[in-house]
């Protein structure tokens, strides 16, 4: 499984965003770069850093690597309307993506992790590749076997009333969340600047 095993506090730092759930990573204590020189004054960044920063803004993010977002990116500029929203809903529909926005995971590491274990059915059936694609009315449910796993039971019981996301549906008693359709880039709630990654690769 390969994924990002790095220092996480450090990403956050550098890109001066939290790319990870974790309360640990969202309230970072030293707001300047990293580096053994300390809080000096920024550089002003050029145009391909900033392009480059969200890039890797949304990679991190999203717990990918260098080559499968490259991938996606190739994919998402085939299809036909806006790539950037394309891009977005691409990575918005994998496995372990919705395992976390559907609740069933504190953050998306969690739910990379639990569904490589194999605790998920997806339309009844076992799937454990994280960045399997989730289509439009697929049922995704937690096993029986796996119901009683502490991780996936507080993190639901974190969730206050109905579930927040328009286009998923949660039974928390069941344990059986629907993701009904793949989401507009408005329903996102990340606010990345998605052209900027096009501008990057259009170079």
């Amino acid at each position: 499984m390969a994924r990002f095993t790095g220092p996480r506090g450090k990403v956050c730092r550098r890109l001066d965003y939290p790319c990870f759930e974790s309360p640990k990573f969202t309230r970072i204590n030293k707001n300047y770069p990293p580096g053994e020189h300390g809080p000096t004054s920024r550089r002003r960044l050029s145009d391909y850093g900033i392009q480059m920063r969200e890039k890797q803004r949304i990679k991190y993010t999203y717990g990918i690597l260098e080559k499968q977002f490259r991938n996606y990116f190739k994919k998402a500029d085939l299809k036909e309307g806006i790539t950037g929203h394309i891009l977005l809903q691409m990575l918005e529909s994998r496995l372990d993506n919705v395992v976390y926005r559907m609740g069933f995971a504190p953050t998306r590491r969690a739910a990379r992790q639990l569904v490589t274990h194999g605790h998920f059915l997806v339309n009844n059936r076992k799937v454990n590749i994280p960045s399997f694609n989730v289509k439009e009315n697929t049922e995704i449910r937690v096993r029986d076997k796996s119901k009683r796993i502490p991780i996936i039971l507080d993190s639901v019981k974190r969730i206050k009333g109905d579930h927040a996301l328009s286009w998923l549906s949660l039974d928390k008693a069941k344990l059986i969340g629907m993701f009904m359709q793949i989401p507009e880039r408005k329903e996102i709630p990340e606010e990345f600047n998605e052209q900027l990654v096009i501008e990057l690769y259009s170079k």
